[in-house]
């Protein structure tokens, strides 16, 4: 039987017994709505779970501009970079997981995953601009890796970074192929299948700048692993 959900006009049904039923809350995806119903969306799953943050991703720069005076007695987060916005006191963080990113273009992907995480409950430690055109720089951050639960390594051209990460630690590490990179790159189909067909164990590997999918299977894992 399917839990109990809350029409809102005529934009979405939001599902208030997600975080019950799969441990992980309804998100509001910015894309495609416009600024009203992304910001009225986020009010409605303040008001239905406040015991945690309401979070909404890739959001336009509109909601970002007016996330802050949309809620003026809340504690509001507007991540620019990954185009997130979280509105509530972030819960007490436990567990940590890692975030790699092999160059500064995967930024955004990364900054999504982040405020993802920490909105449901885990700390993150960023690493950024770390892939294999310069592999030294990644062996510098080797005990950071180490010492995180998880690891998430975002890269995008030949998506090279998640293999060697995941031949370097005891960590599950999940891949996410970013759409960055030249001609054959193909908007982050040749990262995505470079990172599938690894011959590293241990890797897992999530769809194209899906850096919140990302997040919520290293949150399950955490969860998992801490009795969650």
């Amino acid at each position: 039987m399917s839990g109990p959900t809350l029409r809102v006009e005529d934009v979405a049904q939001l599902d208030h017994d997600r975080r019950r039923r799969t441990g992980i809350p309804e998100v509001v995806f910015g894309e495609g709505k416009t600024p009203e119903q992304t910001l009225h969306l986020l009010a409605e799953l303040r008001h239905g779970d406040p015991s945690a943050p309401a979070l909404a991703t890739r959001c336009p720069e509109e909601v970002l501009a007016l996330a802050g005076a949309a809620f003026p007695h809340e504690t509001v987060a507007v991540d620019a970079v990954g185009r997130t916005v979280t509105v509530g006191e972030l819960p007490s963080p436990t567990g940590r997981t890692a975030v790699v990113t092999a160059g500064t273009t995967d930024l955004p992907v990364a900054h999504e995953c982040r405020a993802t995480l920490r909105a449901l409950g885990v700390d993150v430690d960023l690493v950024p601009d770390v892939g294999v055109a310069g592999l030294h720089r990644l062996l510098g951050h080797l005990d950071r890796l180490r010492d995180a639960d998880v690891v998430v390594v975002v890269a995008g051209m030949d998506g090279a970074l998640p293999s060697v990460v995941a031949g370097l630690v005891a960590a599950p590490v999940i891949g996410v192929p970013t759409s960055i990179g030249y001609g054959v790159a193909a908007g982050g189909i040749a990262a995505a299948t470079s990172m599938l067909a690894s011959c590293s164990p241990g890797l897992v590997v999530v769809n194209i700048d899906n850096g919140f999918g990302a997040a919520v299977h290293a949150v399950k894992i955490h969860r998992r692993v801490r009795g969650g």
